[in-house]
């Protein structure tokens, strides 16, 4: 091989490597910038998630009657709603239960969104040259790998965070902490313990997908009403730009949201201690059965009113950095 095929194959190889770097790095900065702001509606959509607040009705004894055979009904307290919960755990728990589980998600958060970044990326460079460029085949398959990818090696991770989140503490009283958490998961249920849920988030890709394809498909329309079509959109000084990458970011990450939301609902459940929820399939037909089709989105208002900003603050910061990085990343 010519010394010259030799050096320019060495010098792509560099490039990918100082690119992969880039995505990681603005990967996690975004999603612990995220994390951090939006934590207590994290706590707050957890909650009412889990099935300690499902509704369901409480069956008495059944009392016989001639001809007939009547079973009581108590129904349970309606579910509350965001801000009404938002107030109880500050009442009853203390301003700190609304940063339950920060510890995890910090220390997941970053890695996640940077393997996800990086996987995206990666995946999306490899099937551009098999597929036609930046199409919607590219766009989906590359997401849906960069999500099975992130959600495989990061699961212990978030269900220690859920573990938290659902532990109900009194007012000045410590809970454990994520260690704690982490060897109690481990004694009582070990290794498989940490990858309950791993099902649903599976089927979440689903939602990183929609979320992706509309997300590209938003910036091409940005980078078309920037620039001609053979200019390469970048981010630049100019506001409209910026603010319009997070309103791209917002407005795709709704509409995934609210199509893909069950499996969040079916995540949380898997993933509590104790639970008489065992598989995916029969979790979503025992919510159905006992709660009714609307249970599934419960907790979807604080979602979206946490999910709407942090998008959009991980994705602007994502592209803030990687359109601001030196030539040498």
């Amino acid at each position: 091989m010519p010394a010259e095929q030799r050096s320019a194959r060495t010098e792509r190889r560099a490039m990918a490597q100082h690119s992969t770097l880039l995505h990681l790095f603005a990967g996690g900065c975004g999603g612990t910038a995220g994390a951090i702001l939006t934590c207590p509606l994290e706590v707050v959509k957890t909650r009412l998630q889990s099935s300690q607040l499902a509704l369901r009705p409480l069956c008495l004894s059944e009392i016989q009657l001639p001809g007939m055979s009547v079973r009581l009904m108590n129904p349970s307290p309606p579910v509350p709603g965001v801000l009404k919960l938002l107030r109880t755990i500050l009442e009853k728990e203390g301003i700190r239960s609304l940063f339950r589980g920060l510890g995890p998600n910090l220390v997941g958060v970053a890695p996640s969104r940077a393997i996800y970044f990086a996987a995206y990326s990666g995946v999306k460079e490899r099937l551009n040259t098999v597929l036609v460029p930046e199409s919607k085949k590219v766009h989906m398959l590359s997401a849906a790998c960069a999500g099975i990818t992130s959600a495989s090696l990061t699961n212990p991770i978030w269900l220690v965070k859920t573990r938290m989140q659902l532990e109900a503490r009194v007012k000045g009283e410590l809970g454990s902490n994520a260690l704690q958490c982490a060897v109690h998961v481990y004694r009582t249920e070990g290794l498989l313990g940490f990858y309950r849920g791993i099902t649903a988030s599976y089927a979440g890709v689903s939602e990183t997908i929609i979320h992706f394809v509309i997300y590209e498909a938003l910036k091409q329309h940005l980078r078309n009403g920037h620039h001609s079509l053979s200019t390469p959109f970048t981010l630049s000084a100019n506001s409209h730009d910026f603010f319009g990458l997070m309103g791209a970011a917002a407005v795709s990450k709704t509409c995934a949201s609210c199509i893909a939301y069950p499996h969040e609902v079916i995540r949380t459940r898997l993933r509590e201690e104790g639970s008489r929820y065992r598989s995916f399939i029969q979790t979503l037909q025992l919510i159905i059965h006992e709660e009714g089709p609307l249970a599934l989105y419960r907790g979807l208002l604080a979602h979206l009113i946490r999910q709407i900003p942090n998008t959009a603050i991980v994705m602007a910061t994502y592209e803030l950095i990687v359109c601001l990085a030196p030539p040498t990343w």
